[in-house]
């Protein structure tokens, strides 16, 4: 009986603070939908009583979204191939070899992320500018890259600690070359880890706002978070249907792609060693 108590009091707190991180969620989607009158009520209403798409029209119809969309899935995908390869060598790099100044290394990687981020704008702004990358995905793309090496390289660094070295001896002793050992045994037990590094890439190259405003000032290069202030301009009433339709729209990707990966992420990171 304690241990049911117990258990029914954790499994109510989790409740609960699930439902307190989905409200500003639910009231997103529900703002979306609701017409001007009623989305500036006041008391709110909980569930939209005048059900209306108008909002979603105007952030579809809006010309810039569908600049604004492109240039978000070209940086983001671009930051996750590149950001990702590139800290899945540097992983292994740290974690099967030994070499000289490596230590070194570990201790940059963990330095270069207490750097705030606002320290580096000035810097990051005239780099691009002397290169002619302003307003481009590419200029975009390769900060993007940068930031988010050291931390996913400390993520993968963790998950291939976690494969023992023993597998790829084994394969490597049965006759493979080590990259064959790497690519047939390793790899294949490393894919949640990837998926779950790719992800948090792919979050901070799709939401990142800050960053983006200062490198993007056109119309035609901006990024989705740039994209939606479009609907507060100058002396004229924020839009608030629109802001919570398209904050909405923008959210629909990062929910499909959980979805779709949540089993992977969560798999054992050495199933495969057990089954094979």
């Amino acid at each position: 009986m304690k241990r049911l108590l117990k258990n029914l009091g954790w499994n109510s707190l989790a409740l609960v603070l699930a439902l307190i991180w989905l409200v500003p969620v639910y009231w997103m989607v529900k703002s979306s939908f609701e017409d001007e009158r009623e989305l500036l009520s006041w008391p709110p209403y909980l569930i939209p009583h005048n059900f209306t798409l108008d909002h979603y029209r105007t952030a579809l119809g809006n010309d810039n979204f569908w600049f604004a969309l492109r240039s978000s899935l070209t940086v983001a995908i671009v930051t996750v191939l590149v950001g990702g390869l590139c800290a899945l060598l540097a992983a292994l790099a740290l974690s099967r070899f030994r070499f000289k100044g490596r230590t070194g290394m570990i201790i940059a990687i963990l330095v270069v992320q207490m750097i705030p981020a606002e320290a580096l704008f000035i810097s990051q702004y005239r780099l691009l500018d002397g290169w002619g990358l302003l307003n481009s995905v590419a200029g975009l793309s390769i900060l993007y890259i940068g930031t988010i090496i050291p931390f996913i390289t400390w993520m993968m660094r963790g998950f291939v600690d976690g494969i023992p070295v023993d597998l790829e001896e084994a394969a490597m002793v049965d006759g493979c070359s080590r990259f064959k050992a790497f690519r047939v045994v390793t790899l294949p037990l490393l894919l949640p880890g990837i998926v779950a590094t790719s992800v948090f890439g792919f979050l901070f190259a799709w939401n990142e706002y800050t960053l983006a405003l200062i490198i993007l000032s056109k119309d035609s290069s901006v990024t989705l978070p740039i994209w939606i202030q479009s609907f507060q301009q100058g002396l004229k009433a924020t839009d608030w249907g629109a802001v919570m339709a398209g904050a909405t729209l923008i959210a629909l990707p990062v929910i499909i792609i959980f979805v779709l990966i949540q089993n992977r992420i969560s798999q054992g990171m050495v199933a495969g060693a057990v089954k094979g």
